[in-house]
């Protein structure tokens, strides 16, 4: 574990409070782990027990922490024997959970307009800063956008906020965040009932070339997904001139900066350096990536 996290990550054994499954094999999964949930952090991720067989753990974007009630939430799909066997996991049982790691999204106020952009796996950090914000006196004006090509793991309704410059027929959100008041749409090339017919970014584009400059200097883009997603999200902010930070995804072994397994190249001011994605990151400026 590195210097910069040591005393910040938590080993602990947590209890499955509860599991629900969802099409295509995603599983939204509630542990409590009460010191983990006091420390977590939009972006922040735990490295998980799957099974006593399995020795590898596996990483897992936090989507929601309560540090009153003690508890994290996950949104996974299952991938591999791991996830296989945690998804196999039931109410009672106990895991080893080893969190919050990694850098998070950093909000600034002067950029109210915070434009959040999730694909696939990569939904469950915005859902968490959305909330985030939201429970944030700040005047923040949080805009949720997620796109996925299986089944989205809740059940999307029609919303009632209205958007700029969304594409017609859009209009596919999801119920929880309509609750929290933050307006939300969803893209998908799977032809679901209510969502863009394309990418996500493609949302973004409509959204952001609807603003005057005024609006545009307030905005600050946060995405998380695969890689094409993330380099279409640079290219985006590139275009219309705004920061933009990226969560990574990238495969781990140790999760706490010692493998080094998990570096990428970023630019730096001294030029070109390699960086741990679990400790280093794994948000980071996307210009600095892309």
């Amino acid at each position: 574990m590195s210097a910069a996290t040591r005393g910040s990550i938590f080993l602990e054994k947590a209890r499955v409070l509860s599991q629900l499954a969802f099409d295509a094999e995603q599983f939204v999964l509630r542990v409590a782990a009460p010191k983990c949930a006091a420390h977590a952090l939009p972006g922040s991720f735990a490295h998980l027990t799957c099974d006593a067989a399995i020795p590898m753990r596996r990483p897992l974007s936090i989507m929601r922490a309560s540090a009153a009630e003690g508890w994290i939430e996950f949104l996974y799909k299952v991938v591999g024997p791991g996830l296989q066997a945690l998804a196999a996991r039931k109410g009672g049982d106990e895991i080893s959970v080893l969190g919050p790691i990694g850098k998070p999204f950093q909000s600034h106020p002067e950029r109210p307009r915070t434009l959040l952009l999730g694909g696939g796996v990569g939904i469950p950090p915005m859902i968490f800063l959305a909330e985030r914000l939201t429970g944030d006196d700040a005047g923040w004006k949080p805009l949720v956008l997620m796109g996925s090509e299986v089944p989205f793991p809740f059940r999307a309704r029609p919303s009632k906020l209205l958007i700029a410059g969304m594409p017609a027929g859009t209009i596919a959100c999801m119920p929880l965040l309509e609750e929290w008041g933050v307006p939300s749409r969803l893209a998908s090339k799977a032809d679901f009932p209510g969502c863009h017919p394309g990418f996500v970014t493609e949302l973004a584009d409509s959204w952001l070339g609807c603003l005057s400059a005024t609006e545009l200097s307030e905005v600050e883009i946060f995405s998380c997904g695969p890689t094409p997603m993330l380099k279409a999200s640079a290219q985006l902010a590139r275009r219309y001139g705004v920061p933009c930070q990226v969560s990574l995804e990238e495969f781990m072994a140790c999760a706490v900066g010692g493998c080094a397994g998990c570096t990428v190249e970023v630019r730096t001011p001294e030029g070109p350096a390699m960086k741990r994605v679990c400790v280093d990151g794994p948000v980071f400026d996307a210009y600095s990536v892309y």
